[in-house]
């Protein structure tokens, strides 16, 4: 079957070359194959139900379509790119299977409800497996929060050592990232949970089909209540790119500390064998290319949302073949993402964690002087600025005698405050100071087990 056989009688003459080129988009949508059966067997059953093609014919197509889906599952379905996309393929196939009864298949609806129900189908199952892939990672983190709740680290600002923190304080911050992920999945999710099949080319349809019947059979809560918005919407596309995004981000933070952990300057964490390569000329080298090629690949996400976002800005109502494009990008995008979550949460499960270079590394910088100026108020009752100002001078005491806070004399620290005691050397080891942060979602390692056993009632909870 040709085309011109599909599209009608309008056309006298075939495409011109190029043109079949432009308009084939079966090279990728032929990845919406299980969606385009899926709801075809639903459209085809309500036709039946509603009287409007018979139980003969019914069965004609859907053991049709069966067939069809098991010659694409096999590999054993040829392509044309004369036939365009996948629902030209599979009418055309479906066709040559059962004869006239195919034609039936096609009452009361058009390719654009069809690719829009298509598209929102695929969609909804790619996040459903991503918030799968997103819940192994959180695990991964949850691991290593419960085993390195006690292992201190540098916590930075600017990139400048701040204060001592721990290192599963630092994973559970990325969990909680990834939370908010999923729950923009989530919600993009319900509001994408609407079926444009019946909404016919843009106008509905004057056959009397039971749209809440194939709504129910798709799985969808409902149909959507407007037939130009029906085929015209892509929010739902635009919602899944800019979750990707925004998850992609999150990889990526992850990512470059991993990046600047493993390096020989940090050696703050090792990244195992897996997840790393060498180079062909220096054999020292140990590489974070997993995590270099995660940080790379956000790019893609943010890249593919901003394609769609510029190809639906001008288009009026309702459906234009620009909408084609919508396709490439959403794909691109689901498919790197999930590549990118399971590398993360291979990486953050073998990863080896460097405990005493990091409590080393957690004094430098006068990390604790926060906490100094916090027992000068309150131990003394001095107002915070003051207890800043006096800290600063400390602070500026110590660098010049190239030492640490804790390393300053009572005489000299009380030459700058004489009220100050013995007691502030209790606060100035990054044990203590860490320790210490003990408010609600603080680093104290009893806040970060009492998180830790928190997210795991609620990931247990999730089954």
């Amino acid at each position: 079957m040709s085309a011109n056989e599909l599209w009608g009688g309008r056309f006298a003459k075939g495409p011109a070359e190029i043109m079949e080129r432009i308009n084939a988009s079966i090279d990728f949508d032929r990845r919406l194959y299980k969606q385009d059966i899926a709801g075809s067997m639903a459209h085809s059953t309500m036709l039946r139900e509603q009287g409007i093609i018979s139980s003969e014919d019914c069965q004609k197509i859907q053991e049709g379509l069966q067939t069809i889906l098991r010659e694409i599952e096999a590999g054993n379905f040829k392509t044309d790119p004369a036939l365009e996309d996948i629902h030209m393929h599979v009418e055309a196939r479906l066709r040559e299977l059962i004869g006239d009864p195919a034609g039936r298949l096609h009452t009361a609806r058009s390719r654009n409800d069809q690719v829009a129900t298509d598209m929102r189908l695929w969609v909804r199952d790619t996040m459903d497996h991503l918030d799968g892939e997103l819940k192994d990672l959180q695990k991964a983190l949850l691991f290593q929060a419960d085993t390195e709740a006690d292992t201190v680290m540098p916590g930075f600002t600017h990139l400048q050592a701040a204060q001592p923190v721990t290192f599963g304080h630092h994973m559970l911050a990325y969990l909680e990232m990834f939370a908010r992920d999923r729950s923009r999945l989530a919600d993009a999710r319900a509001r994408l949970n609407e079926c444009p099949l019946g909404s016919a080319a843009l106008a509905g349809t004057s056959f009397p089909i039971d749209r809440e019947m194939t709504a129910k059979a798709l799985g969808f809560d409902r149909p959507t209540a407007n037939s130009l918005d029906g085929t015209a919407d892509r929010d739902f596309a635009l919602e899944f790119l800019s979750f990707a995004s925004i998850c992609s981000m999150h990889l990526s933070r992850l990512a470059e500390e991993i990046v600047i952990w493993s390096s020989a300057q940090f050696k703050f964490v090792e990244c195992s064998d897996s997840f790393s390569t060498g180079s062909s000329i220096m054999p020292q080298k140990k590489n974070p290319d997993a995590a270099e090629l995660i940080r790379g690949k956000a790019g893609r996400s943010a890249g593919a949302f901003q394609t769609l976002l510029m190809m639906m800005k001008g288009l009026p109502m309702t459906y234009g073949k620009d909408m084609q494009e919508d396709k490439e990008p959403v794909f691109d995008a689901a498919d790197n993402l999930q590549l990118c979550l399971a590398a993360m949460t291979g990486m953050i499960r073998d990863i080896k964690v460097n405990g005493e270079i990091m409590k080393a590394a957690s004094g430098a910088g006068f990390t604790t002087a926060t906490d100094l100026a916090d027992w000068l108020v309150r131990k003394l009752n001095m107002p915070f600025r003051n207890a800043h100002h006096v800290t600063g001078t400390l602070v500026k005491m110590a660098e010049d005698n190239n030492c640490g806070l804790e390393d300053l004399t009572l005489a000299q620290m009380q030459s700058v405050e004489a009220e100050i005691t013995d007691e502030i050397f209790d606060v100035l080891g990054v044990d203590n100071s860490v320790a210490s942060r003990v408010s609600y979602g603080g680093t104290a390692p009893s806040q970060v087990r009492a998180q830790v056993a928190r997210w795991q009632t609620i990931l247990d909870g999730e089954g």
